[in-house]
């Protein structure tokens, strides 16, 4: 039912995209994009509605805040605390650890909106992009394919995540790359990286259980002795 109102959703995302054409058009002088909404409530509307228009924008952005860090914090319990460090974690406890671990990344998320300048936050989504394109060969050929060893997909995801890191911010600040002539994201890069060290360990990692199975078989052989059953 979620997925039917998506479509609805696409297009209130659109109509908010338009609020900087909307800046434009109505003369507004910034130096901060990001002032656009807010001056253009103060500039068409009165003060009272005004205010409950900012009302409405902070609300705006402490839902999703606050989802991200629940999610956030179920994960971080059910996934590293529970299996790793409380294996019988169980009910409230869980309820109770995750609560904790929530407010920690509230805190956190606090912390670095203020006392993080923001173009630190916009080098992390670019990283954080770079990041995410990583997982897609140890979810896809882990999951899909029996070709790839388990530990070559994990070296090959740390191998990924080591050299997109490396690219965005390394000698220059940026996710494009350039080759040659033209310039390839850096994702792109990394995951030709990624994959290519999955595959490789792969062939050796097979290589080697295949000698191991034949030594074991020509082992297995040479214990049978004539007239044994």
């Amino acid at each position: 039912r979620n997925a039917i109102a998506l479509p609805a959703y696409s297009i209130i995302l659109a109509m908010i995209a338009l609020l900087g054409l909307m800046g434009h058009a109505a003369g507004l002088k910034l130096s901060n994009p990001q002032d656009v909404v807010p001056q253009l409530f103060l500039k068409f509307f009165p003060d009272w509605f005004s205010g409950f228009a900012f009302a409405a924008i902070a609300i705006g952005a402490l839902v999703p805040a606050a989802i991200m860090s629940i999610g956030a914090a179920n994960t971080f319990t059910r996934n590293v605390w529970k299996p790793f460090v409380n294996p019988a974690l169980e009910g409230a406890e869980e309820a109770f650890i995750a609560k904790l671990v929530s407010v920690v990344v509230k805190i956190g998320a606090l912390a670095v909106i203020l006392f993080m300048p923001t173009k630190f936050a916009i080098d992390l989504q670019l990283l954080g992009g770079v990041w995410m394109i990583q997982v897609f060969p140890a979810i896809i050929f882990g999951l899909f394919t029996r070709l790839f060893s388990a530990w070559a997909l994990l070296a090959g995801l740390i191998a990924g995540l080591a050299s997109g890191t490396y690219l965005v911010w390394g000698p220059a600040l940026t996710p494009i790359v350039p080759l040659g002539s033209v310039s390839v994201y850096a994702g792109l890069y990394a995951l030709a990286i990624n994959i290519a060290i999955s595959a490789s360990l792969s062939v050796i990692a097979a290589m080697m259980r295949r000698d191991r199975f034949n030594d074991a078989s020509l082992k297995n052989y040479s214990d049978i002795t004539p007239g044994s059953s």
